[in-house]
């Protein structure tokens, strides 16, 4: 099972640092599916806890790398933040408390809209835009959403900072990354403080993010920006289906 958690982790960190996701998307529904192969039973708040120690591996490994490439707006990640970490607490308390089924409904239609964003988003220049007034209200929401559904807060952080922010896509999904892993770690703290981390699990899993994201991000500069978007829409569809069949079907 030691292998299963840290190929989840892997793919996790691979797809988050080229996609600006965090990972989440991939952990929590890979832990729901994947362990109970392996005789291990698992709630969707505790598959969310360990995906917050997933999301602070992608933050750091891929930031890192994005850094060096000179793709994070710094002063942005810092002005904007202060609202992740706030909306990431409250999202953490409401992911103790909430029954499973209401956090997997909300996380598969956060995944929907995320992508039709993007998709209605695809045929914009990327070109400086000034930014929306809207940003700081929509970035708190997405540290609300990182807090409840682990997935780090970039599925609503990328489209808002590309299409509300006017930042080109590569240096938002940088951005993202950089801002999801100081996030996490409020995130994480209040998933320990309510006894949902599995500290085992989670090492497992932050393992193999930590190898995947550095490989991720360097992949990421080969990819058109066109095909970053319809890609990262593509795996939200999916994942939102799998979750809706899992809970709804």
């Amino acid at each position: 099972m030691t292998l299963a958690v840290i190929a989840v982790g892997l793919l996790a960190g691979v797809l988050g640092a080229i996609l600006g996701l965090g990972g989440g998307v991939v952990v929590v529904p890979a832990l729901e599916f994947v362990l109970p192969l392996f005789g291990r039973d698992i709630t969707i708040s505790q598959a969310v806890a360990v995906s917050q120690i997933g999301v602070l591996a992608v933050g750091l490994s891929g930031a890192a790398s994005y850094l060096q490439q000179g793709l994070v707006r710094a002063r942005t990640g810092y002005l904007l933040s202060p609202y992740t970490i706030l909306g990431g607490a409250v999202g953490s308390f409401l992911g103790l408390v909430l029954p499973a089924r209401a956090v997997a409904t909300v996380f598969a239609g956060l995944l929907l809209y995320s992508a039709y964003t993007l998709l209605r988003g695809l045929r914009r220049v990327e070109v400086e835009r000034p930014p929306s007034r809207l940003v700081p209200p929509a970035m708190a929401f997405a540290g609300v959403m990182s807090g409840l559904l682990g997935i780090g807060g970039g599925t609503v952080q990328v489209p808002v900072l590309n299409l509300l922010a006017g930042v080109p896509i590569r240096q938002a999904i940088a951005t993202s990354t950089f801002i999801m892993g100081l996030t996490a770690v409020g995130n994480a703290l209040v998933y320990h403080a309510g006894g949902l981390l599995d500290l085992p699990l989670a090492a497992g899993v932050a393992l193999g993010v930590l190898v995947g994201a550095r490989a991720g991000a360097g992949l990421q500069r080969r990819i058109p920006a066109a095909q970053l978007k319809v890609f990262f829409s593509v795996l939200l569809v999916f994942t939102a289906g799998q979750l809706l069949w899992k809970y709804w079907g």
